[in-house]
């Protein structure tokens, strides 16, 4: 009795001093079920239950005021079995409370005692209602996370403004770069304007300039989609050699301005012809060279291996790996090189220009394109990236194989590695070879074929050589054979300053490093004629082709441009009509007798009807010869959602503006032979 009047004690004493206070306490039992035994009014009023409901209801046994509040009920086991596992006195608890309305933040905080009923511990717990503190702090804890979604926000703004910037910056001077060329080069055609051989040079480094000023462009109006990631790679054919030549061309001028070597080997390329984003992978190539030529020293070496590996499923798979004796950089910025805006942070290169967007675009489109990326580098010794991407062979490649009836080139050359490449390349095209490291070494052999009455047919002799350079050499070798074998001269460098010279010494032309064999072929044939081997001319002409019979519509709004494609064109004795927009090509298509036009040609933005209804409706002719009829477009749209949308109007091919004249002959020869 004692013992209870002293609990009951207990009890009132909690109870006044918690009505003064306006907090709930309850007594409870610490078995299975948490058993209430008590509570006062305040308990009450805060779980919204008043006392006989909540009897009549629970039994008084918060299990099952918990059974639909399983989270709760567990934080709550979980407390009381830590506080009597650690031998503690009681337990707090920040806890969701549920409350007959709803729920309620409240703070527990549960004293034991050393009270016992039926041998039972007994516990007290006085509970806070902080659910307005609870709701400043979510309401807090909410701002501070809109505030940082906010400043995220704001940042990734600022990043795009600057990469806009940045990006601008960048196209203003790689512009400039192509520009220079043309502008420069045109002057020097105008200069030379009666000698063809330095116009027709300046001409292809014109077209090489152009086409680079071009891919500039179409990288400003596809800024918007790398940005949001919606860049789409196009498929076109192009040779890897030109490529790889036009790059060396656009980045020649600086490379002989800070007195740098290039040496470029190019190791079993079989299959020039391919066909993937012309434009893209020469972006890439182009930033990772104008990188090495960038951070590289005056006087510092830089390398170009180009490999044709084995091909994979029939894909073509084509190594390039970049080497520079340059900075190189530190292992730090190594992991970062691929993201956007980074930039190694190094006093002696922090005043070189760049956007530091260039390398994270060119991850993005090697990745795009099924192929990988990689860099090793030593800090102040320079740097190595290797790109390994897949192409697909083109299906009408031109054919690379000359008759020669078991003609011999010498090739001289002091870096046995480029004698054995350029071997390899003759054998591609047909032609037998042998080579020599020295121009000793070539004097001599050729002094020795010729007593034997069995001269080389050509001599293909490095400018620079260490014991006796190309020039010197050819002027030993006509004291010997005179000038009836044609000597070519293989250089790395810009030919204009050593013209003069090799006319005197009797050459009879050059050719240019890196050497793969559409170039070689190219050279070779100016020689392969009767009676050629004395100063050939060189006639350029548009086409070998030739179609005569065939018959093409030409639908061209534009009078400059159907007076290019039809000099073009008819270049290859194919006869062309010409129509003026699409509804023009309709109705001569309709009067025309069947089988009288082998292919159309068709612009796309037109007035009266456009390229894609004018297709349209041709196909839906009730005539033999339209659904195999090619139907070409050929348009300023150039994304590859126009080369979609032209298939989709039933046309077989897309050729976009400004037409590459290599690709248009392909697409005739594939549908008109």
């Amino acid at each position: 009795m004692e013992k209870e009047a002293q609990q009951s004690g207990t009890n009132i004493e909690y109870s006044l001093l918690m009505g003064l206070m306006g907090v709930s306490v309850s007594k409870h039992l610490l078995d299975e079920h948490f058993t209430l035994l008590w509570a006062n009014d305040f308990y009450y009023d805060l779980i919204g239950y008043p006392k006989e409901e909540y009897e009549r209801l629970f039994q008084n046994r918060p299990d099952i005021y918990f059974k639909e509040h399983k989270e709760a009920w567990n934080i709550l086991g979980q407390k009381v079995y830590d506080a009597i596992a650690n031998n503690t006195n009681g337990y707090e608890a920040i806890m969701k409370m549920p409350v007959k309305d709803g729920s309620k933040w409240v703070k527990l905080t549960a004293t034991f005692t050393d009270q016992l009923q039926n041998g039972v511990p007994i516990s007290y717990t006085v509970m806070i209602d902080i659910t307005d503190i609870t709701e400043q702090r979510e309401l807090q804890k909410k701002l501070e996370q809109q505030s940082k979604q906010l400043k995220e926000a704001l940042d990734s703004a600022e990043k795009a403004n600057q990469a806009k910037s940045d990006f601008l910056a960048r196209m203003s001077h790689d512009i400039r770069t192509p520009m220079n060329a043309i502008i420069g080069m045109t002057a020097i055609a105008k200069a030379h304007i009666n000698e063809q051989e330095r116009v027709l040079d300046c001409m292809e480094k014109i077209d090489g300039s152009s086409k680079l000023l071009l891919s500039l462009i179409n990288e400003v109006l596809d800024m918007s989609k790398i940005e949001s990631g919606r860049l789409i790679l196009s498929e076109d054919d192009f040779n890897i050699g030109e490529l790889l030549q036009d790059l060396v061309i656009m980045m020649q001028p600086e490379i002989k301005n800070k007195q740098q070597t290039l040496d470029i080997h190019v190791k079993d390329l079989k299959h020039e012809y391919v066909t993937g984003d012309t434009q893209r992978i020469k972006q890439v190539l182009m930033n990772i060279l104008s990188n090495a030529v960038k951070y590289t020293p005056e006087k510092g070496q830089i390398t170009i291996d180009i490999n044709e590996k084995e091909p994979k499923d029939g894909t073509g798979n084509y190594e390039f790996v970049f080497k520079d004796s340059g900075r190189g950089m530190k292992p730090d910025f190594l992991d970062k090189i691929f993201l956007p805006f980074e930039r190694a942070d190094d006093n002696e290169i922090r005043n070189i220009q760049g956007t530091g967007l260039g390398m994270a675009i060119s991850h993005k489109i090697i990745k795009m394109m099924g192929g990988d990326i990689k860099v090793e580098s030593e800090y102040g010794k320079g740097s190595c990236f290797t790109i390994n991407m897949p192409l697909h062979y083109q299906e009408f490649a031109p054919i690379e194989k000359i008759g020669t009836d078991g003609l011999e080139i010498l090739v001289v050359d002091d870096d046995e590695t480029a004698c054995q490449s350029t071997c390899n390349c003759l054998q591609e095209i047909g032609i037998n070879s042998d080579y020599v490291c020295s121009g000793s070494e070539a004097i001599n052999k050729v002094q020795l074929r010729h007593q034997e009455r069995n001269d080389y047919f050509a001599v293909i002799i490095d400018l620079k050589m260490p014991d006796m350079n190309g020039l010197e050499a050819t002027r030993q070798i006509r004291k010997i054979i005179g000038t009836d074998i044609p000597i070519i001269i293989l250089s790395a460098y810009d030919i204009e300053e050593y013209e003069a010279e090799a006319k005197a010494a009797k050459a009879n032309g050059f050719i240019t490093k890196p050497l793969y064999k559409s170039k070689l072929l190219k050279v070779l044939q100016r020689f392969l004629h009767e009676g050629s081997r004395s100063e050939p001319v060189r006639q350029f002409k548009l086409s070998d082709a030739d179609y005569s019979g065939k018959r093409i519509l030409l639908v061209e709004d534009n009078e400059l441009n159907r007076e290019i494609a039809v000099e073009i064109i008819g270049s290859t004795g194919v006869s062309i009509d010409t129509a003026v927009n699409g509804l023009d090509a309709v109705n001569i298509v309709s009067r025309s007798p069947e089988g009288f036009y082998q292919m159309i040609l068709m612009d796309i933005q037109m007035p009266v009807m456009d390229g894609y209804e004018a297709t349209r409706q041709i196909r839906s002719l009730k005539r033999s010869d339209i659904s195999g009829m090619p139907i070409i477009a050929m348009t300023a749209n150039a994304f590859s959602e126009d080369v979609t949308n032209a298939l989709k109007a039933g046309m077989n091919y897309h050729l976009a503006k400004p037409i590459d004249i290599s690709a248009l002959m392909s697409v005739l020869g594939k549908y008109l032979q």
